[in-house]
């Protein structure tokens, strides 16, 4: 009797083919031409927002309230909600209509630029996200409730987040520092000092606030790259 051969079909995921197909590529140009980036660099600009613990979450939009999305952020997983807070400053002055980011936090957040902080009477300390070590407070002000930070108000140290390639490809590690430059028709900036956060399943994206992308006049950048400073600069200019 004739043996019957079984044909069976695998089904690879798409990010693995799309991760083998950059692997195979970059492997081809490095060994024929320029190393070529394997994963596309965007930079965005981080307008002001606040992150909510679940606690504060419910005192400010009431018992069992839960975020609702408004809008996915670039990185997986995260998103901006629908819900908005009012932050107040020690000057009784306020920034209305503050966006929340999702999911919730551990500790209450609220990330703000170096103008915002003018206008509301806060020396705002720069800080990498989650580092609330010595920095001030404000008042939130939801439709259900207040809360009163005693700490967490900071603005953003800008930063890129990279994936494993990423930090192979850059030649950088976690926590280290690395420069931006930006060209556009009306200025060309190195920004110095973005910081390194590195993980797992993280795309290649840089972080600026809203001043910074102001200044360097990013909406109308034509090429913006990476680039590893002779020597790492922990400072921000």
């Amino acid at each position: 009797m004739p043996l019957q051969r079984t044909m069976t079909t695998t089904i690879i995921p798409r990010g693995d083919v799309e991760r083998l197909v950059r692997e195979a590529l970059r492997r081809h140009f490095s060994s024929s031409g320029p190393r070529v980036a394997p994963n596309p660099l965007v930079v965005n600009i981080s307008a002001r927002h606040c992150h909510l613990s679940e606690e504060h979450l419910e005192v400010l939009f009431g018992k069992g309230a839960k975020l609702e999305v408004h809008k996915d952020l670039y990185q997986a997983g995260f998103f901006a909600a629908k819900q908005t807070v009012a932050v107040v400053g020690p000057r009784r002055r306020m920034l209305p209509d503050v966006r929340v980011l999702g999911p919730c936090r551990g500790a209450s957040q609220v990330e703000l630029a170096f103008t915002d902080g003018i206008s509301l009477g806060i020396d705002l300390p720069v800080r990498i996200s989650g580092d609330h070590r010595d920095t001030p407070g404000c008042i939130l002000v939801g439709p259900k409730g207040v809360v009163e930070l005693r700490s967490g108000v900071i603005r953003a140290m800008r930063h890129v987040h990279m994936g494993p390639e990423d930090l192979e490809h850059y030649g950088v590690k976690d926590g280290e520092f690395m420069n931006l430059r930006v060209e556009s028709p009306d200025c060309s900036v190195v920004l110095e000092g973005l910081k390194v956060r590195a993980g797992q399943g993280i795309k290649l994206e840089v972080h600026l606030d809203t001043d910074e992308g102001n200044a360097c006049a990013l909406e109308r950048a034509t090429k913006v790259e990476l680039l590893k400073p002779a020597a790492a600069c922990a400072c921000r200019h």
